[in-house]
């Protein structure tokens, strides 16, 4: 397996300008990463996008890394004004932006869910499926595996998820398994990653810190799961996800990828990175 990280890992740096684009690949290579991932690209001066990509690629090369993905927002129910074939063209275009990348997988949402209106997550599924399919079709044109990841609370229980891709039922579609994301619905990572494992391209690792929902809420940082309790983002080891079961699950499940490091906490982003890396390594080597 080889370890990678996504450049979202650095968007406080990135952000605040106390790191350049350029600067968050070199960093991500001094902590050891082969492989990064970005997410809805854009231009800091303006300018085309696949552009934009193409000067990352050149960059990465020179810095030794791989691109593994392109990650892409989307929603199939209320995206582009509700437009779901506008929305799966849109899709299409991040797919050429993958392709400039040179990345190999393409992660996009399916649905943050319905807004003045009523329908469930099979609802969803079944609607977006064919549209799913024709994205995941020309992505195999393209040599690029699409998939979605469980994000968002309303399409990421292990049980929407599997019912999503045995709806869409495409063999260049499957799943990002987010092993911290699965909090967020208050569901345990260890059985969901059980579920899902024969359904993974890729494979994220995150951690969260936990708070009960009967104690109030930390404050800045902390955010509610579906059902009321208190997490924050944190650096992978430091929190409370099962990351070593996880990727023992993985791997007997005949999971022969990469593994990508995601951060989203308060703590500095380059040491978050670099103390990810030797942990992530660590188990990796010793298995």
């Amino acid at each position: 397996m080889k370890l990678g990280v996504t450049m979202y890992t650095y968007k406080k740096s990135l952000d605040t300008g106390a790191l350049t684009m350029p600067d968050a690949l070199k960093a991500a290579r001094a902590a050891g990463y082969e492989q990064v991932e970005f997410t809805d690209l854009a231009p800091p001066e303006g300018g085309a996008v696949q552009d934009y990509a193409v000067q990352l690629r050149r960059i990465c090369q020179s810095d030794g890394l791989e691109i593994t993905g392109y990650m892409a927002h989307a929603d199939f129910i209320n995206g582009c004004g509700g437009d779901t074939a506008k929305e799966a063209d849109r899709l299409k275009g991040c797919l050429d932006i993958a392709a400039a990348l040179g990345a190999k997988l393409l992660r996009h949402d399916i649905s943050w869910g319905y807004r003045g209106q009523r329908g469930d997550y099979k609802d969803a599924a079944k609607t977006a499926a064919p549209y799913v399919r024709s994205v995941a079709e020309y992505g195999a044109s393209l040599g690029i595996k699409t998939m979605t990841e469980n994000h968002g609370t309303f399409f990421q229980d292990s049980y929407r998820m599997e019912y999503l891709v045995d709806t869409v039922n495409h063999p260049n579609f499957g799943l990002l398994i987010d092993i911290g994301n699965f909090l967020c619905a208050d569901e345990d990572p260890i059985s969901a990653v059980g579920r899902l494992a024969p359904y993974a391209f890729h494979l994220h690792a995150k951690d969260f810190l936990f708070k009960d929902g009967v104690n109030h809420s930390p404050g800045e940082g902390w955010f509610q799961t579906r059902g009321g309790h208190h997490l924050r983002g944190t650096i992978v080891g430091h929190g409370v996800v099962p990351v070593r079961q996880c990727i023992d699950i993985m791997k007997n499940a005949g999971y022969t990828g990469d593994i990508a490091l995601e951060f989203e906490g308060l703590e500095d982003p380059e040491f978050a990175a670099k103390a990810g890396y030797v942990y992530l390594r660590e188990i990796v080597e010793s298995a």
